[in-house]
């Protein structure tokens, strides 16, 4: 089974403080929005592992201060469950700055990056160093 499963478990919530892990600037972005997310009249829209999410960056250079930035998010701490049964969560909630199309920014990605947001972002896959 290929590809990232309907029922996927959604950690990232509007509000939270994700660690950005390549080298663009920015250390902490913070989600404002998720594009394409379609939910239920006041609800939070929420994003899971290889969902792509609009962010604010909180901590950084001055140059990267303040600045709306598109991102995949490429770990989450809730467990999430994969099409063969096994539970996978990680220790950090952690972000990728990319363009609205996918191409990341950075040219380095630190730690592991799930296999769903590989799969889904091929840009994410050949920057990063490690995909579990």
């Amino acid at each position: 089974m290929k590809g990232i499963s309907g029922n996927q478990t959604k950690g990232i919530q509007t509000g939270t403080n994700l660690d950005v892990v390549d080298n663009t600037g920015a250390k902490v972005i913070q989600v404002i929005a998720v594009p394409g997310y379609k939910g239920v009249s006041r609800r939070q829209p929420n994003a899971g592992v290889g969902d792509i999410i609009i962010g604010s960056v909180k901590k950084g250079t001055p140059q990267m201060r303040r600045q709306i930035v598109h991102a995949v998010v490429v770990r989450q701490k809730r467990p999430m469950r994969r099409p063969d049964g096994t539970m996978v969560s990680f220790e950090d909630n952690a972000a990728v700055i990319t363009t609205e199309t996918g191409e990341t920014k950075g040219t380095d990605i630190k730690g592991p990056v799930a296999k769903e947001a590989a799969e889904r972002w091929p840009r994410v896959s050949a920057t990063a160093n490690t995909i579990l």
